[in-house]
């Protein structure tokens, strides 16, 4: 793996982790796979870094997926695959269980493992250009019930098994309609807007956000009812300078100046 196949770029308080195997539009190797947890520990742990863009390195592709040529050495039988398959395993779940928001920003293609990456993201951006697929039913594989999840509980059901069950793909229009993008954007745009988003979760009180994020992925586990955990978060936020802050900016007519990190 060169160096330059998935990396981290700070600026500011936004990272973004950059796909960058333009020549294989941005096909995913195992050991991309590997290195995503390591990344992504690191943005967790750089307390002046609030969220982190998901992007191709280019216009060209968010990804085409797992690179297939591997296939045949790295997911020849049962065994192997296992290995390979618990690498994406960790990698989605890094993405999926951060503390920070993440946002997918989308163009070109999508598929397989590239929107298995973008589902582990709380939110994805899309230019027009994009296109998406989830592709194991072309090759005889199986998603993993993680990924497949995500993508039921953004489109529901019956999309999830079209998309799927055929294999086929949908442009950016289509995904934006059943609830795979949350926004669309023209190709010029894009990056702006996904960046804007950005600062402006940036801007909010962060214990709210990450709290926010938190109890969202206890209702999508299945939670319904507060317990301990979750009145702890909502009574403790009065605690914060943050909440002292916001209060205080408001009755001041002023943008809040958060300090939370």
């Amino acid at each position: 793996m060169s160096v330059r196949d998935i990396h981290v770029e700070r600026k500011g308080e936004i990272a973004t982790l950059v796909l960058d195997r333009t020549a294989k539009r941005n096909a995913l190797t195992h050991e991309m796979w590997k290195e995503i947890p390591a990344l992504v520990r690191e943005v967790e742990g750089d307390q002046s870094i609030k969220t982190l863009i998901v992007r191709g390195a280019d216009a060209t592709a968010f990804s085409a997926g797992a690179d297939i040529k591997e296939f045949g050495t790295l997911r020849a039988d049962s065994e192997s695959a296992r290995i390979y398959n618990e690498a994406t395993h960790k990698a989605e779940r890094a993405l999926a269980s951060m503390e920070k928001p993440t946002i997918a920003m989308v163009q070109g293609p999508c598929i397989g493992g590239g929107c298995e990456i973008a589902l582990s993201c709380d939110l994805r951006i899309s230019d027009t250009s994009a296109r998406f697929g989830i592709t194991p039913a072309r090759l005889g594989l199986v998603y993993s019930l993680s990924a497949t999840k995500r993508l039921v509980d953004l489109v529901g059901p019956a999309k999830a098994k079209y998309i799927l069950f055929s294999g086929r793909q949908i442009d950016a229009q289509r995904a934006y309609e059943i609830g795979l993008v949350d926004l669309l954007y023209d190709p010029e745009v894009v990056e702006s807007q996904a960046r804007e988003l950005a600062e402006e979760i940036c801007a909010r009180a962060q214990f709210s956000v990450r709290s926010t994020k938190h109890i969202i992925s206890l209702i999508l586990d299945g939670q319904s009812d507060d317990d301990e955990e979750t009145l702890g978060l909502r009574n403790g936020s009065f605690d914060t300078e943050d909440y002292q802050e916001g209060v205080q900016a408001f009755l001041e007519k002023r943008s809040p100046n958060f300090t939370y990190s």
